[in-house]
């Protein structure tokens, strides 16, 4: 009877461990070293762009010439490429390849059609443009209390003593840093022009 009760114990505790384990087993954690996999997904790049149109300059009464400014992924076949300029509610161009225009604001609408992938396409993007007029300055006349020209004119002229002593600097100068310019020029040959000379160092 004592062994049929021994064999009993011994069964129920092993039973009792063997389940013990699965427990265990089944609620240890992941390693916090376990790497994770990630999934980026890759932008599609489009097939056609209508680039910035940045503003133009002009000298006088000319005009800048505009023209469609795009960009196209490969395989990608361009059928057209128009412009639309409107100023204020006026249209002054319509389905135009290039436009020529005077200094102003304008609307500039770029119209590009294409084919990609057996399939016809349009886009369109309006930008607002600007045609300034260039300087017809040659010189800024300054007070002699900054050593900074303004954007545009980096030659310093420097009155010292009498007129046969007015110098020019130009930025590559020793002195450039260190003067305070009571004029400055576009150009050397402007400030020779308006009497100074170069300075020697």
């Amino acid at each position: 009877m004592k062994n049929i009760v021994r064999r009993s114990l011994a069964v129920i505790a092993t039973c009792a461990l063997a389940f013990s384990g699965v427990s265990v087993a089944s609620a240890t954690p992941l390693p916090a070293s376990a790497p994770s996999i990630g999934i980026v997904a890759t932008k599609k790049a489009p097939a056609v762009t209508i680039k910035k149109i940045g503003t133009k300059t002009v000298k006088g009464n000319a005009k800048a010439t505009i023209k469609p400014s795009y960009s196209k992924a490969k395989n990608v076949q361009v059928k057209s490429a128009l412009l639309k300029v409107t100023k204020g509610k006026k249209t002054l161009a319509k389905n135009k390849k290039s436009v020529k225009l005077a200094a102003g604001t304008y609307r500039v609408t770029t119209t590009v059609k294409y084919k990609y992938k057996g399939k016809t396409s349009s886009l369109s993007k309006t930008q607002t443009l600007q045609v300034k007029k260039a300087s017809t300055k040659r010189s800024v006349k300054m007070s002699g209390k900054s050593y900074n020209c303004p954007s545009g004119f980096p030659v310093k002229g420097n009155r010292t003593g009498s007129k046969k002593e007015w110098k020019y600097h130009v930025p590559e100068g020793s002195y450039y840093s260190r003067t305070k310019p009571e004029e400055c020029f576009k150009t050397t040959s402007d400030a020779r022009k308006a009497g100074y000379r170069a300075s020697k160092r």
